[in-house]
């Protein structure tokens, strides 16, 4: 007769990097063991929140994901969802630069362009010049190097191409821009083109671009987030304790998770699944190397304004706008989410986001004149000026990792540091996004699962 005592676990975290590590955890150590989420919120699913605004669901947090990574439709396969996973309508998004409307450039991996005609309208004479002339002109590069976005492309392309179409994209998914993020993480497809042998940028972009027949960029879940969330929690018979994480230390059973309470939760191994800011404090005493590399990752933080406008507002037909730049807006990106996603309903979508890296826009910026600014450049890029039915301001602060050069190598001495029966999940490792998500947390709980805890 068996007399061994179920295994438990520890959960630091309830975002989509600790219900997924959850969900795995109970994969892997079967109906028996303990899984303790601790997290202090009011809900669960992190920067995933699905809100209900003029009586339609919307995603205010993470809105898409790229449906080409394979690990969320393995996931909602995994979890009997694949049925609720949408494509978009097919609508294309707008660039706002210098005052006008342009059309995304196609052919472009996050905006860094294959041909120079794509730009045509969106970068003066000169630039297409200098682009037309790229691939004649001396090129070296290192096996393994990543400089940031902006210093490859600023100095193959030109200026412009950065502020006008690289950075719009980076900016609407990163709130940072080319300076802040290195090429290895801001375009992973083209560095492997330049490891790879590509002769030019032009030549590592091209063969960058993904074929025709590859499908849609990205999806989402029919009723928004919150479907995944349920599930992942129902899957996972968790215990979710309400409480913050002073620290982890050691303990009886390996380790000791200790909450603002004064509780100490006892755990043969855990996973961090919070915010790289927030791991520090954690780990400073057991893992100062690991709280070192963490405190090396700078942040930013940014504000949704989600707006339901009357049915028959006069948008355009397109998924919404990327900005450039500063100039007469405020707002870094603008979704069309009806346009979007072809939903038809007695009201119009529309997400404004606000808040890039440097700024204190999202923390200082109070809700009314968030609301104010964003009927601004409604009026500014569309010409119309009406009162929402409904409205939500959600500030996610501190959320978005700035992958810089050398990231990946700062990532490893990060997880590097970290003892035995310690793992750590999160945005701020492999990739921002759900899909990164998904595999820094399978790849956490696979390392204790190997560990043998």
């Amino acid at each position: 007769m068996s007399t061994a005592v179920p295994a438990r676990y520890c959960v630091v975290g309830g975002g989509i990097s600790g219900l997924v590590a959850a969900y795995r955890l109970r994969v892997a150590a079967g109906p028996d063991a303990s899984i303790t989420l601790l997290d202090p919120a009011d809900r669960l699913g992190g920067v995933l929140r699905t809100e209900r605004i003029g009586g339609q669901l919307l995603d205010v947090g993470a809105e898409a994901f790229v449906a080409r990574r394979p690990e969320v439709p393995a996931l909602l396969g995994e979890l009997g969802l694949s049925g609720r996973q949408i494509v978009p309508s097919g609508a294309r998004p707008l660039i706002y630069s210098e005052g006008r409307l342009h059309p995304l450039p196609k052919d472009t991996v996050q905006g860094i362009p294959s041909r120079p005609e794509a730009l045509a309208g969106l970068v003066d004479d000169a630039t297409i010049r200098w682009m037309l002339d790229e691939p004649r002109r001396p090129f070296s590069w290192c096996q393994g190097a990543d400089p940031s976005v902006a210093e490859l492309v600023g100095d193959r392309f030109g200026e412009q191409v950065v502020i006008r179409s690289v950075d719009p994209l980076l900016s609407g998914v990163y709130a940072g821009s080319a300076a802040t993020i290195g090429i290895r993480a801001g375009a992973p497809t083209v560095a492997a083109a330049l490891d790879g042998g590509a002769r030019s940028l032009t030549e590592a972009v091209t063969r960058a671009l993904p074929p025709p027949q590859a499908g849609a960029v990205f999806g989402a879940i029919d009723g928004g987030y919150q479907v995944l969330v349920d599930e992942l929690v129902r899957r996972s018979w968790l215990e979710w304790a309400q409480v913050s994480v002073r620290s982890v230390g050691r303990g009886a059973r390996g380790w000791e998770v200790l909450d603002d309470e004064g509780t100490r939760w006892p755990a043969d191994a855990v996973v961090l699944a919070v915010p790289a800011p927030r791991l520090p404090a954690l780990v400073a005493d057991i893992a100062p190397r690991t709280a070192a590399a963490a405190r090396r990752i700078p942040v930013a933080s940014a504000a949704v304004v989600a707006l339901a406008l009357p049915g028959g507002t006069p948008l355009p037909e397109q998924s919404g706008v990327l900005v450039a730049g500063q100039g007469r807006l405020r707002a870094k990106a603008v979704t069309l989410s009806s346009k979007k996603w072809g939903r038809r309903a007695n009201v119009e979508m529309v997400r404004l986001s606000y808040g890039r890296f440097g700024d204190d826009l999202a923390r200082s910026t109070g809700d009314e004149d968030l609301l104010a600014w964003a009927a601004q450049d409604l009026s500014v890029l569309f010409g119309i000026s009406v009162d929402p039915v409904d409205s939500r301001v959600v500030r996610w602060i501190d959320a978005l990792p700035q992958y810089g050069p050398g990231h990946a190598a700062l990532v490893a001495e990060l997880r590097a540091g970290l003892p035995g029966g310690l793992a750590v999940a999160g945005a701020y490792l492999d990739g921002i996004g759900v899909p990164a998500c998904v595999a820094a947390a399978t790849r956490a709980v696979a390392a204790l699962v190997v560990d043998g805890r």
